[in-house]
């Protein structure tokens, strides 16, 4: 935000110099000229106190991975076909039926947070012979192997999945690769043979496989809201996911990556995992809104987007009806057509004869 509005003032500047030289005295000129460096470093300032982050190493996985181990004093550890190698954290490799995870030991404390995540996800299969993606976990749980992206199933916290194969063929319109989020408060089941539709906040396409530049997740929580981002594009910019509101999240718990292959198989590695603490100001209705402490994770209008999963489900229904019937309805004004000129013609011979 800092960084715009200073490219803001920047333009300003160059504006002012080009066209208030000719329309102001000098001394009216520069007068202009301190006024608006001035509001400008103001704004700046007023930008840098309303958000500000500082990297947690103790949360925070990059190479050389030397934080990564089993013994007690480590800050990570790598479960089932995990492995650790120069260049990145790799969970799976390209063959069928592996799982694998790495999970940060050091419970999450912190209110506002935002997560960075390189990856990468590469194999020798083709398009949509490939799988299963990988997961990017905030929960209570922890080192626990399950059906979903190689974690556990009725988990508590949040799930960020990178969905590179469609179970559920009839839905068209979703390209996959998919990026997905879900809550769960231990009782809520992840739908695999449905892609997770049932359950999810929302996503969007992310063309990730066999890339030769770097691909990102960028996940942010500040002020009960989820922000999803993606850098996918070799571009260095964020492209909009998800940004869903009254996400509750409670502190206290641990991060972690996860991914799984079945029949179809890819690498799926994660470069680094970086978090940031994120210094939020907050006015005394926002402190009174949020003093209650979250005991188990929930989101606010769970119910208005499955309400919209049921719209885009019956909408489609009635797509299907309308084509079925608009169908037989050409055919019924056909098969009137043939009789009324069926008649006519047997009319115009008796006629004729």
């Amino acid at each position: 935000m800092a960084a715009a509005t200073n490219n803001n003032c920047q333009i300003l500047n160059i504006l002012s110099d080009i066209f208030l030289r000719q329309t102001m005295t000098p001394k009216t000129y520069w007068t202009f000229v301190i006024i608006l460096i001035t509001t400008c470093r103001s704004f700046a300032d007023d930008d840098n106190h309303e958000m500000e982050e500082f990297l947690k190493r103790e949360h925070s996985l990059s190479k050389p991975y030397q934080g990564v181990g089993s013994s007690s004093s480590s800050h990570w550890e790598l479960m089932g076909d995990a492995m650790v190698t120069t260049e990145q954290v790799r969970l799976t490799t390209d063959m069928q039926s592996k799982q694998g995870a790495v999970w940060s030991r050091i419970p999450c404390h912190l209110r506002d947070w935002e997560l960075q995540v390189h990856f990468k996800i590469h194999g020798q299969g083709k398009k949509n012979l490939n799988g299963d993606g990988l997961a990017i976990w905030y929960t209570k749980e922890r080192m626990q192997k399950g059906p979903v992206f190689g974690n556990q199933d009725l988990f508590t916290g949040l799930g960020v999945f990178v969905d590179t194969y469609p179970n559920e063929e009839k839905h068209l319109e979703r390209i996959f690769p998919f990026v997905l989020a879900m809550v769960g408060n231990g009782s809520i089941s992840y739908d695999h043979e449905r892609d997770g539709r049932p359950t999810e906040l929302g996503g969007c396409n992310a063309m990730v496989r066999n890339l030769n530049h770097d691909t990102f997740i960028f996940i942010r929580y500040v002020r009960r809201r989820l922000t999803i981002m993606i850098d996918i594009d070799g571009q260095h910019e964020w492209r909009d996911c998800l940004d869903i509101p009254g996400v509750r999240l409670p502190q206290g718990y641990y991060f972690g990556a996860s991914a799984v292959t079945g029949d179809l198989s890819d690498n799926h590695d994660v470069v680094s995992l970086k978090l940031y603490q994120l210094t939020v100001l907050r006015s005394e209705t926002e402190e009174k809104e949020e003093e209650d402490e979250i005991t188990l994770p929930s989101v606010d209008n769970m119910d208005l987007l499955r309400m919209g999963e049921n719209e885009e489900g019956w909408s489609s229904i009635a797509m299907f009806f309308t084509i079925l019937f608009s169908m037989l309805g050409c055919f019924l004004l056909i098969v009137v057509g043939l009789i009324v000129y069926s008649h006519w013609n047997e009319n115009r011979r008796k006629r004729f004869y």
